[in-house]
């Protein structure tokens, strides 16, 4: 049978007809326990109630009208992301890359509106921020870029966590006008930066009259305790903050979030979109919201974080192989000494669904209202999986 989706997927051998809270069910009827959530989009779970009946409730009234219009329900979801965050206004698309294009278009305009003919964003080594070609330009991986050359000028990468580094670039870039970058990075491995470098960093924005942009499409909506990872620092409002994923659980949604400096850069033909927000989406992104709000969803990562990581400590600290053990609310990484690509194939030959990421590193990204006893689960699946594995390769490697 002839494939006539373009291969850009390297596709596992499985397919997916219904999900429920943590689990989905295959099309021949075996479940699986997803400590993915879609890649940090069902913070909720798989069809929970609540985001489910609002959105078939919206689709059999008003889908869809032109952002040339009045939408009520995007005024509404914009009040309550100024509630939450304490931003100030909000553009509404489609996806986390949409809503980064955005925020470089933001840093761009800026940086013309002050009289700098070629703005420089910097970003950092080992983020991600999209596939669109201004995205993959910013995301700090080789690998993104590979075969789309010439990218798009403008961005200066620097390494993440390294504030000296920083400053030493905002030296030596006059046309800096933006930093961009994630408060925790996923794809590049789960990578936590120390206590106060978020903190830093808005210091150096506000001295040098650049705006702090955050990428939260995967840290944003609950995903580390608070609303935002910026919240677990002190005195720290990003000028941009972007989101999608968990914002919508399942439905495509993604928003960009200005304040501060970022305010009125933007005008009437600047920017648009015909989907975002949309009366369906905003919809399902205001269930979402209200949902984790009602279930005291933040307090229950707290939990999940606590036990999860004394989980994998006990069981994995001491194995020959685990390098390091790092979490951040619902995020959780595993380094090993060595690749494990493999490991999510055998993983899911156990039942459930995991990631690797910067080649080493076994990425969880469960569902936010995960129970004790998946929680469990989950870390007791793993941790026996990985100790196999490293005994089995270890071994391979000393012969």
């Amino acid at each position: 049978m002839t494939n006539t989706v373009i291969p850009t997927y390297g596709r596992l051998d499985i397919a997916f007809t219904e999900g429920k809270g943590a689990w989905l069910t295959d099309i021949n009827g075996n479940q699986y326990l997803d400590a993915l959530s879609g890649i940090a989009v069902c913070n909720l779970g798989h069809c929970h109630p609540a985001v489910s009946d609002a959105i078939a409730e919206q689709a059999s009234t008003l889908m869809h009208t032109s952002n040339v219009y009045n939408i009520p329900l995007q005024q509404q979801l914009a009040d309550k992301l100024m509630q939450i965050s304490g931003m100030n206004q909000a553009f509404f698309c489609n996806s986390g890359a949409e809503a980064n294009e955005t925020a470089i278009k933001v840093a761009r305009k800026y940086g013309h509106d002050k009289g700098i003919d070629k703005p420089v964003i910097i970003v950092m080594d080992g983020s991600f921020h999209g596939r669109t070609m201004a995205t993959l330009t910013a995301t700090g991986n080789p690998k993104v870029h590979d075969g789309f050359s010439p990218l798009v000028p403008g961005f200066v990468r620097v390494p993440y966590n390294d504030m000296d580094a920083l400053k030493m670039a905002v030296g030596h870039w006059p046309e800096a006008v933006a930093i961009m970058l994630e408060p925790v990075q996923g794809e590049g491995g789960v990578r936590i930066p120390d206590a106060d470098y978020l903190a830093d960093v808005r210091t150096l924005c506000t001295q040098r009259k650049l705006l702090m942009m955050l990428d939260e499409v995967q840290t944003g909506i609950g995903r580390t305790s608070e609303w935002f990872a910026y919240q677990h620092a002190d005195d720290v409002l990003p000028d941009v903050l972007m989101l999608a994923k968990g914002l919508g659980n399942g439905m495509p949604i993604g928003a960009c979030l200005i304040s501060g400096a970022a305010m009125d850069v933007l005008q009437p033909g600047n920017h648009g979109s015909t989907f975002g927000g949309n009366p369906l989406a905003c919809r399902a992104a205001l269930a979402v919201l209200d949902t984790i709000e009602q279930q005291s969803v933040l307090l229950h990562v707290q939990q999940l974080n606590e036990q999860v990581t004394s989980g994998f400590k006990q069981q994995l600290a001491n194995i020959d192989g685990v390098t390091d053990i790092r979490s951040f609310g619902c995020m959780f990484g595993i380094e090993l000494a060595i690749p494990c690509a493999e490991l999510v194939q055998k993983a899911l030959d156990k039942g459930i669904l995991i990631n690797v990421t910067a080649d080493k590193v076994i990425r969880l990204l469960p569902p936010l209202i995960l129970t004790t006893d998946e929680a469990t689960k989950m870390v007791d699946l793993i941790s026996e999986l990985v100790i196999g594995f490293l005994a089995n390769n270890l071994a391979k490697s000393e012969v």
